[in-house]
């Protein structure tokens, strides 16, 4: 790996232009309908999670396993694929192949009919969809320094984040309104269960629409030939090879992929049991979770795209650190407060600091990335945010057995949080010119 990165080797220039920007965004709003509609939002709460699929605590355990080993899938793959195609001048290539991939499982989950038995297959293509869908984020995420320079990556990742959350909001607000709530839905669709196979349709369409404008406009990366060719399995080799270059050369890398894995699944988690604890604890009905939901996908986005300009002018250490600091501070408010109004004042002040949080850490990332490397370092950091994926849940989990009280869930992302941010703190900020 060189030892010259980002800052030092990109032209001061923008490197993309307008309509290059705004193609690559285009992906962020398409894969939207596979991690709000089919993940979180709709086809998992509403339909796979459900009593039909042999009641929620089974359907959701069935989905928790699934969802695991995709993890572990990811974590071993994403680095050694993201190193693969640095090299070989097949970044593009690979993300229209893994987006595809994701397109086809996506849409044959409208064969998950609403019996028992066709549970494993639902968690199953949700599963493997996770693990294609992570891996053409490994290389969506490398593009970005090819489209950008020191002075702009913050701004434009901010582009990039806010574009998905606004996705995410048209999607739901189209699904809710057009096929879901109405009694008769689009196509004249009136039966409950076929509205959320028809969700898997719209959700694939949506994905592979969006898709192609990055496919289109954004140029190949330059094949290294330099770089021998090497197998598969010599490629793990070659990892080790680089974690422990890092360790020697570029400590405070590894320190930051190590900080923001714990902090990015506080992140995560908020989104995860966000929902759960919205009416579990503060009585939200359906209805009211989907409006919720769409309120904080817009805050969401208009934070990340505000924290572009603050993230090119202060650094994304510092914005990473006031949004945690944020995030903590709504959270004890939270958990003291009780009632819809004050549930919607903190939450949506929690999703305001999600996504500063979220793009920031993308581009601290992409400021450390040697020339070259970016698709392995991206794969090291979602290697890194999938090996501590499993600290918040299992924390909320313990919280709520402990104090038998949902409530004191939120102590355990608090916990995930602050942790995230006093490892953080010591990490030395990368260069912004």
């Amino acid at each position: 790996m060189s030892d010259v990165t980002l800052a030092q080797q990109l032209p001061q220039k923008h490197r993309g232009t307008v309509g290059q920007i705004l193609a690559w965004a285009s992906w962020d709003w398409g894969s939207a309908a596979f991690n709000a509609v089919m993940t979180t939002f709709i086809f998992t709460a509403f339909y796979l999670t459900t009593d039909i699929f042999g009641g929620a605590d089974h359907a959701s355990q069935v989905l928790g396993w699934s969802l695991g080993v995709a993890g572990i899938l990811i974590a071993l793959l994403a680095p050694v694929a993201g190193q693969r195609t640095d090299h070989s001048g097949r970044r593009r290539l690979w993300l229209g192949i893994n987006t595809l991939v994701v397109v086809v499982l996506t849409a044959s989950c409208f064969f998950v009919l609403p019996e028992p038995s066709y549970l494993l297959l639902g968690c199953g293509l949700l599963a493997v969809g996770h693990v294609f869908s992570e891996l053409a984020s490994v290389n969506y995420n490398a593009m970005l320094v090819q489209i950008s320079t020191p002075k702009s990556i913050g701004r434009i990742s901010g582009i990039g984040w806010a574009s998905g959350y606004l996705g995410g909001i048209a999607a739901l607000l189209i699904l809710y309104y057009g096929l879901l709530s109405p009694e008769v839905g689009f196509f004249g669709i009136s039966d409950e269960n076929l509205k959320y196979r028809v969700v898997a349709l719209f959700s694939a369409a949506w994905i592979a629409v969006f898709s192609i404008p990055v496919l289109l406009v954004i140029p190949e990366n330059r094949a290294d030939s330099e770089e021998p060719k090497i197998g598969f399995l010599a490629s793990y080799r070659k990892l080790f090879q680089t974690i422990a270059r890092l360790w020697r050369d570029e400590r405070h890398t590894l320190y930051f992929l190590i900080s923001s894995a714990v902090f990015r699944d506080g992140l995560a988690a908020i989104f995860t049991f966000g929902a759960v604890i919205a009416v579990g604890t503060f009585g939200f009905a359906k209805g009211d979770v989907l409006i919720f939901a769409i309120a904080g996908n817009v805050v969401a986005a208009i934070g990340a795209f505000s924290a572009g300009y603050f993230d090119d002018k202060l650094g994304p250490k510092t914005v990473i650190v006031i949004s945690l600091v944020g995030l903590l501070v709504s959270a004890v408010v939270l958990f003291f407060s009780s009632g819809k109004t004050l549930f919607w004042i903190f939450g949506l002040l929690l999703c305001l600091f999600v996504g500063p949080a979220q793009s920031s850490a993308r581009t601290f990332v992409g400021r450390l990335a040697p020339v070259g490397a970016e698709g392995e370092l991206y794969g090291l950091y979602a290697t890194t945010g999938r090996a501590a994926s499993f600290i918040a849940p299992m924390l909320f989990a313990a919280f709520i057995g402990w104090f038998g009280s949902q409530r004191f869930g939120i102590i355990g992302i608090f916990i995930v949080l602050l942790a995230g941010l006093l490892l953080l703190i010591p990490v030395r900020s990368p260069a912004r010119a």
